[in-house]
């Protein structure tokens, strides 16, 4: 029904009916009032989408109610409206979508079950619901996925950096990882990413590398874990310490002893072992064939002495270092690796560390960093050049060079014990010549 005006007063005595009556404003097209059988009356207004026209099926949006928008609030609005569809905007499907919009929590969720299974590894996934459930979700899981804004991923960041800052830089790149893939769903643009813009915290990389001798001490230290035992001392200060002799010995197991000398001997990644299986292991061509690793397939190249461990290893499983429970691998080496490092004396050593230690031996033997990398399994060879610095030969040459040459020009005090390493320089002449 077409009314001139509606005003305060039409909208008093507009009456129900036994069906909801719509009466529209003559002087604002599309500014309507809902009527109800119940008596309930509702602001509202009407357009047609995009390019409009009579094929465009129209869109309804309510304002709100009489009780609570005067007739003038609601006319000003329905006319606020009807000019953002005017620039091409839709805003009943841009609220359509606000409510339909999950929080941050809720496709979490999704985005685990539905991206992260299918394309992440098992121990990636592992990580990502602890980064999700234990910092991410507490502080921003209500919050709807259009909601958040880099100002929330930078507090939590910062909050978390306070105390571990790799740690922190993790939980940004998970966030950014869920929406990528919010993007993909099409709930939002590509463009809309509040982690991307999160400078992450400066990572200090851990270098340890076993010296000769601390490799003499943990290769004594496996040998005596695995015969007679590694002696330890009881902590007396325990309630329960008088019933337990002052002196044990922790004896590890054939499987984990051989595992940490492969760790060592051939630079593989943890995983990479425990979850070796013996049909992955080629004697005959002295290899490992790993249909998975964090760089996707890969060959091991195993040498004499890896070889003769894994020879000499029983077969009572499909996987080399069995777990305790038939068919499943191990799950880590962390009791065996704590009792060995203690006798060997070796501080603020991880299992990783043999790994580095593994390459920071080749190169030394001078094999170059491209051998170094395909040894390793490097897909990049940006991360092999972490070991560079170990490569000093060249540099030690160079240098050699150079402080020869400065010694020289400052006189045969500097370098008389080293003459005839020594490059003189020539004389400069004299201008008169």
């Amino acid at each position: 029904m077409l009314v001139e005006r509606l005003t305060k007063r039409f909208v008093e005595t507009a009456e129900p009916s036994a069906k909801v009556d719509f009466y529209y404003d003559g002087e604002l097209p599309g500014f309507s009032l809902k009527v109800h059988p119940s008596g309930e009356k509702r602001w509202c207004v009407e357009y047609r989408p995009g390019a409009g026209g009579r094929s465009v099926i129209k869109r309804r949006m309510v304002i709100g109610s009489i009780t609570k928008v005067t007739a003038e609030q609601a006319r000003n609005t329905a006319r606020k409206i009807l000019a953002a569809v005017a620039l091409g905007d839709d805003p009943a499907a841009a609220r359509k979508g606000a409510r339909e919009m999950p929080t941050f929590r809720a496709f979490v969720t999704r985005y685990l079950d539905e991206e992260a299974s299918a394309k992440l590894k098992v121990r990636t996934i592992a990580n990502y619901r602890i980064y999700l459930s234990k910092h991410t979700c507490p502080s921003i899981g209500s919050l709807k996925l259009d909601e958040i804004r880099t100002a929330h991923i930078a507090r939590l960041h910062r909050r978390i950096g306070q105390t571990r800052p790799m740690t922190a830089n993790r939980v940004v790149e998970c966030v950014s990882s869920v929406y990528r893939y919010a993007a993909t769903c099409g709930l939002v643009s590509r463009s809309f990413n509040p982690a991307a813009f999160v400078e992450a915290f400066r990572e200090q990389r851990r270098e340890r590398f076993l010296s000769t001798e601390e490799l003499a001490r943990l290769g004594d230290s496996i040998r005596e874990a695995e015969t007679t035992g590694i002696p330890w001392n009881v902590d007396t200060t325990k309630h329960n310490a008088k019933h337990i002799p002052k002196t044990r010995k922790t004896v590890i197991d054939r499987d984990a002893a051989a595992a940490l000398r492969l760790l060592i001997l051939i630079g593989a990644r943890l995983r990479e072992i425990l979850h070796l299986r013996w049909e992955h292991v080629d004697f005959e061509r002295g290899i490992l064939l790993l249909p998975d690793s964090k760089t996707g397939r890969k060959t091991v190249v195993l040498n004499a002495p890896a070889l003769s461990i894994l020879a000499d290893l029983a077969r009572r499983d499909d996987f080399v270092i069995p777990g305790y429970t038939k068919g499943k691998p191990r799950a880590d080496l962390n009791r065996p690796w704590r009792a060995v490092c203690r006798h060997a004396r070796l501080e603020g050593v991880r299992i990783h560390d043999l790994r580095h230690t593994h390459a920071s031996i080749g190169v030394g033997f001078g094999l170059g960093l491209p051998i170094i990398g395909k040894l390793l399994g490097h897909t990049q060879p940006a991360t092999t050049a972490r070991y560079a610095h170990l490569d000093n030969d060249p540099l030690r040459r160079a240098s050699d060079k150079i402080g020869n040459r400065i010694a020289a020009a400052m006189g045969d005090a500097l370098h008389s014990n080293s003459k005839s390493n020594v490059l003189e320089l020539p004389h400069k002449q004299s201008s008169s010549s």
